[in-house]
């Protein structure tokens, strides 16, 4: 949308107050069309807050927003890593709020859409000022993991620092180095810098929409996009994705479905047998996102919908419009 032709209260609203939708809920409850309905009715950028929807080899199967779509709204922060490109909720944050800036300056409302809760909460509440780690420490303590085994780093880092010991597996070579090498360049344990206060990320207002689909509906939604996306492709997609090399244990290959489908493409399962329980695990993972949004974001606006599945945005959208409209023109 032109800048000439947005709503003026809109372009007041943006100049004054610096407000961030920020639009959450569980896997397929209809977020992206929400978000792109928004988007086009307020002169909005599309700002993606899903963990999987960053990587470009699995278009289908992480369920990225289409070229006709990003072609009715700016969108950001899709599809732009590797496969094997780790992405903590950290490094997204810094990258979102960049993204929230551009899209200010250039006079539209940024909306954060998707459903990792942590790279949510991230965003909104920061992180604790943490110590610059120089490259021979960082070097040394990778070095050691893997000289000595995580498991014996892990019982070194126990004597330590207890606390993040204990909330790390044994096996987790990325964080048990993580941990030592800020021991070993601060002297303080991790535990010690992360219990700091947090420091926000971007001083801007958010307004938190969580949507909460009935749960019958949502499962049929899941059920029924996962079948769709094996139609598209997705098989094919993670097939390829599994020809390449593998250069460490995070990344894409955590999508939803993934394991199942790359188990067909190794021969190891049979399709009928791997789309059900790709689809069984998407369910799971919906329930604990409704879950972790209830209880960890109670200050959010919560959106339910009486519509029957796959209808999510239409109902949504006249329950929000006015909600945010007030809320852009709310001053400071």
């Amino acid at each position: 949308m032109a800048e000439k032709n947005k709503p003026a209260a809109t372009r007041a609203a943006q100049s004054k107050a610096g407000g961030v939708m920020i639009l959450a809920g569980p896997t397929a409850s209809g977020k992206s069309a929400l978000a792109l309905d928004l988007a086009e009715a307020l002169g909005g950028t599309i700002i993606n807050a899903d963990s999987m929807q960053v990587y470009r080899d699995l278009p289908i199967l992480t369920a990225q927003p289409g070229a006709a779509d990003q072609a009715r709204a700016p969108h950001r922060l899709y599809g732009f890593l590797d496969l094997d490109d780790a992405c903590d909720a950290q490094r997204w944050a810094e990258l979102a709020a960049k993204e929230i800036d551009a899209a200010l300056m250039a006079g539209r409302v940024p909306i954060v859409v998707g459903g990792t809760g942590l790279y949510v909460r991230a965003l909104t509440t920061g992180f604790s000022p943490m110590p610059e780690i120089s490259g021979i420490v960082r070097e040394t303590a990778r070095q050691m993991v893997i000289e000595l085994g995580p498991h014996e780093m892990h019982r070194r880092l126990a004597g330590r620092d207890p606390a993040t010991a204990q909330r790390l597996k044994p096996s987790d070579r990325q964080r048990i180095a993580r941990a030592w090498e800020v021991l070993e360049e601060t002297g303080q344990p991790l535990s010690w810098w992360q219990a700091q206060p947090t420091v926000p990320l971007t001083p801007h207002r958010f307004l938190p929409l969580v949507i909460t689909p009935d749960r019958a509906d949502l499962y049929a939604a899941v059920d029924g996009r996962f079948a769709a996306m094996v139609e598209r492709g997705a098989l094919d997609e993670v097939a390829r994705a599994e020809a390449l090399p593998r250069r460490g244990e995070a990344g894409g290959r955590k999508a939803l479905g993934y394991p199942e489908l790359a188990a067909v493409a190794g021969g190891r399962m049979a399709l009928d047998e791997a789309v059900p329980a790709a689809q069984q695990a998407t369910r799971r993972y919906a329930k604990r996102q409704l879950t972790w949004f209830r209880h960890q974001v109670p200050s959010a606006n919560f959106i339910s919908s009486d519509q029957p599945a796959m209808k999510f945005s239409q109902s949504y959208t006249a329950q929000t419009r006015q909600k945010i409209r007030d809320f852009l023109l709310t001053p400071r």
